[in-house]
């Protein structure tokens, strides 16, 4: 009879860890899941489709930012400037996109201009924002924190400077549908979300400069040694991040139809959160893109869910802090047991 549960045991143990290490990839999905079965027998408008797109759509935005904090926070690294810069590249690409009859026109001379302009200037501006903290990180080695809490208040600053502080209204049509419906159901931000989602995975999946991002973040010794150029790297990493803070400015202008110079406060925190809760470590070396989207969905569905509920905005700031803390929590553990 020994026998038989000494050899009994070795099964038990592996279904043990199997159900651990599926607990561990897939944990986020489940309470995702429960969530959403929860709120829908509680509430069940939750599950209209109007309502369904509604949350995806507020996903849009601060998702956008979290895939490229996704590329920040695997290498080890933090960009806490990402809310100011996409104010910073939403007032500049507001100011390049309103119509000619504007009211305080920003640009009185400037004439109406394609729509490729704006964008391209949201994306110039958050890229170089990016770049700027990328650079100070790898040629000056001080922390990521300081860095780009630096460019926070830098880009804050400038979009305040830019605008004097006003918002920068009035913007042409050609903009504002980015933030509309095509075929008069399926929400635009949605599909740019998307497109960067995909985007996004195959860059971290699927070249070397993703491996790279893992490497530095797993170890930069160690991928110095291996011939990985971590300065170069590290500056397109920031890149990235601040490359989606201008797409998302530019989505948010067309959502609102205007951009304040202080939009977007406490944005980056919310999309920090949403990678964190998506199993993205701040040990650096472990993250992924559709845990950053489930991440990013379960902010949504719970503000969504608690909206619908009539939960007040302040309690659900307190849950959003709580589950920010047990997601961390669980990754320091979950770390822990590894080393």
């Amino acid at each position: 009879m020994s026998t038989i549960a000494e050899k009994a045991q070795p099964g038990k143990k592996e279904r043990s860890q199997k159900t651990q290490q599926i607990l561990q990839k897939y944990g986020i999905v489940f309470v995702l899941f429960i969530m959403i079965i929860g709120i829908s027998i509680l509430e069940p408008a939750f599950l209209s489709r109007s309502n369904l797109f509604n949350v995806l759509t507020q996903t849009s935005i601060f998702g956008i930012m979290a895939l490229g904090l996704t590329f920040v926070i695997i290498s080890k690294g933090i960009d806490l400037s990402v809310g100011s810069v996409l104010a910073l590249s939403g007032v500049i690409a507001a100011s390049l996109a309103q119509t000619a009859d504007a009211t305080g026109k920003f640009f009185p001379n400037l004439p109406v201009m394609p729509v490729i302009v704006p964008i391209l200037a949201a994306l110039a501006v958050g890229a170089l924002c990016g770049g700027i903290s990328g650079a100070l990180i790898a040629k000056t080695n001080i922390p990521a924190f300081i860095a780009t809490l630096g460019m926070m208040t830098v880009a804050r600053g400038m979009a305040l400077i830019y605008s004097d502080g006003k918002p920068v209204s009035t913007l042409t049509d050609s903009l504002t549908v980015l933030g509309g419906k095509l075929f008069g159901w399926l929400p635009i931000p949605v599909l740019i979300y998307f497109l960067m989602i995909g985007v996004s995975y195959v860059l971290l999946d699927m070249t070397r400069f993703g491996k790279s991002v893992y490497a530095i973040g797993g170890n930069i010794k160690a991928a110095e040694v291996s011939g990985v150029n971590v300065g170069r790297n590290l500056i397109a990493i920031y890149a990235y991040s601040g490359l989606l803070a201008g797409l998302a400015a530019i989505v948010f202008a067309g959502r609102v139809g205007s951009v304040h110079p202080g939009a977007a406060t406490g944005y980056e925190l919310t999309a920090i959160a949403a990678t964190t809760i998506g199993g993205t470590s701040h040990s650096g070396g472990i993250g992924t893109i559709w845990g950053a989207f489930v991440g990013a969905l379960v902010l949504s569905v719970m503000r969504n869910g608690l909206t619908l509920l009539g939960v007040d905005a302040y309690w659900q700031q307190v849950t959003e802090g709580v589950i920010i803390v047990v997601a961390v929590i669980i990754d320091m553990r979950k770390n822990a047991k590894k080393g």
